[in-house]
């Protein structure tokens, strides 16, 4: 089984083709917000870094996913830049903080909701880079098929990070509530486009 269908086995829904339609139809906006994501991405991680000192595995991990998601944020701003795209300031989606509102406040099950979420976010990116591809111009389709195997690794990472986390209990009923609504989150119309976003009003 190919990383690809392996994250569309996981996630519970496709992208909804009315997404596609507004990301075409929006694309100075979908470069901005991805910039955007690429950033929270690395964010992320780097919070995780300074969270949980005492694991080795997951400070290496979260090392190297931070890097990359700033090269990719780079990769964008570069590709914004030569295109005469402004990197402006905007709002951002309610797909992740509405995703993370379920975590639970003490631990591990913080660290183990937390990462859960980040393989969620990493699949959905991961499967809307490929459904995208197809439909874009030549930079932008190298561009986004090129993000796959990363982005790919990035969702294996946090989901063995989070069975190890959990302490040999399972997290399957964990992931199920998340991707429940996350899938949720994904269908739903939202008043504006962005990368994580449902359809756009």
């Amino acid at each position: 089984m190919n990383d690809l269908q392996a994250i569309n086995d996981f996630l519970l829904c496709e992208t909804p083709d009315s997404w596609i339609a507004g990301a075409l139809a929006n694309p100075d906006l979908l470069l901005l917000d991805h910039a955007n994501c690429e950033k929270k991405a690395a964010s992320t991680a780097l919070n995780l870094m300074y969270r949980y000192v005492d694991d080795f595995e997951l400070l290496n991990k979260m090392s190297r996913l931070a890097r990359e998601e700033l090269r990719h944020f780079e990769q964008v701003i570069a590709i914004m830049q030569s295109r005469g795209i402004a990197y402006e300031q905007i709002s951002a989606a309610r797909y992740a903080a509405e995703l993370r509102k379920p975590v639970r406040t003490h631990e591990p099950a913080r660290l183990v909701d937390t990462l859960i979420v980040g393989a969620i976010i990493e699949a959905r990116s991961c499967e809307r880079f490929a459904k995208l591809a197809p439909h874009l111009d030549e930079e932008l389709q190298k561009f986004y098929l090129s993000l796959l195997k990363s982005e790919t690794r990035h969702f294996k990472d946090y989901l063995k990070l989070a069975q190890k986390a959990a302490e040999g209990d399972s997290i399957n009923d964990r992931v199920e509530l998340f991707l429940t609504r996350e899938k949720r989150l994904v269908q739903e119309v939202d008043a504006e486009f962005r990368f994580h976003s449902g359809p756009a009003n």
